[in-house]
């Protein structure tokens, strides 16, 4: 798991195989591909590259993401910005209330 902060691909890692032996007959065939694109992502099975440092020759693998679009980790930024496009449409009144 990631060192101080759960994520829900950790879950998913850890407790996976079970959820699947009971509830995995009941996935839609996109519900299981996000699970299991979320599972894997930034680990070995979706292959990485090797980052070194051009000072002083530090090497650090770098795991690639899913992509999925229902993966929490790898929309963030897409999310982010999303909703920052939203607010700027958003019109410059005070909040109302009922």
């Amino acid at each position: 798991m990631s060192e101080g902060r759960l994520e829900v691909a950790d879950v998913f890692r850890r407790y996976g195989d079970a959820f699947l032996a009971r509830w995995g007959s009941v996935l839609s065939h996109a519900q299981r591909k996000a699970f299991d694109d979320i599972r894997a992502c930034r680990t070995a099975a979706l292959g990485g590259h090797v980052d070194q440092c051009d000072q002083c020759g530090h090497c650090a693998i770098s795991y690639n993401s899913c992509r999925n679009r229902s993966c929490p980790k790898c929309q963030a930024a897409a999310r982010a910005k999303w909703l920052a496009e939203r607010e700027a449409e958003l019109l410059p009144v005070a909040a109302w209330m009922a």
